[in-house]
């Protein structure tokens, strides 16, 4: 995935789903970590932008 800028309430999709099984996650913090919550069940994670661009699937719905 290209180096691009992400806005807070961006959902995207990841490539691997989350324990509690759904793969969709909203952007809540920008920076050089990215902080996401999951959908379904409110989990937040902070992840390095790197890691972030890696394990992106798609951009669901562009906020902001």
């Amino acid at each position: 995935m290209e180096n691009r800028e992400y806005n807070i309430g961006t959902r995207v999709m990841m490539k691997k789903s989350h324990p509690c099984g759904s793969n969709c996650w909203e952007i809540t913090r920008v920076g050089a970590d990215i902080k996401i919550k999951c959908i379904n069940c409110q989990r937040a994670v902070l992840i390095p932008r790197i890691e972030f661009n890696k394990k992106l699937k798609k951009v669901i719905s562009e906020e902001g």
